[in-house]
């Protein structure tokens, strides 16, 4: 099977879906914002009412594999990489 590029709007809504599955709320009461530091590499910044969580990469790939089982239906233990492009920002492929 092809690789599937996910661009950075569908990794935001996973880790939407991912953080209301886990707080037990609407994933439209989620705001993310995706990050990439040199040192530490990819995370996401989430707030729900109010309050902060950073979820680092290992969280991020979590929440894509929901989403890849949950919304598109296909195998959630597919290899996922994470690549930060100069012109689409933080985008994924699943082989």
């Amino acid at each position: 099977m092809a690789s599937l590029k996910i661009d950075e709007q569908d990794i935001v809504n996973a880790i939407c879906i991912y953080i209301a599955d886990k707080k037990q709320i609407a994933p439209d009461e989620v705001t993310v914002e995706l990050m990439y530091d040199d040192d530490y590499g990819f995370s996401a910044e989430t707030f729900v009412n109010g309050r902060q969580q950073i979820l680092v990469k290992q969280n991020m790939i979590e929440a894509l594999r929901m989403w890849l089982d949950q919304e598109l239906g296909r195998d959630p233990f597919s290899g996922i990489e994470l690549v930060l492009d100069d012109e689409e920002g933080i985008i994924a492929y699943i082989r």
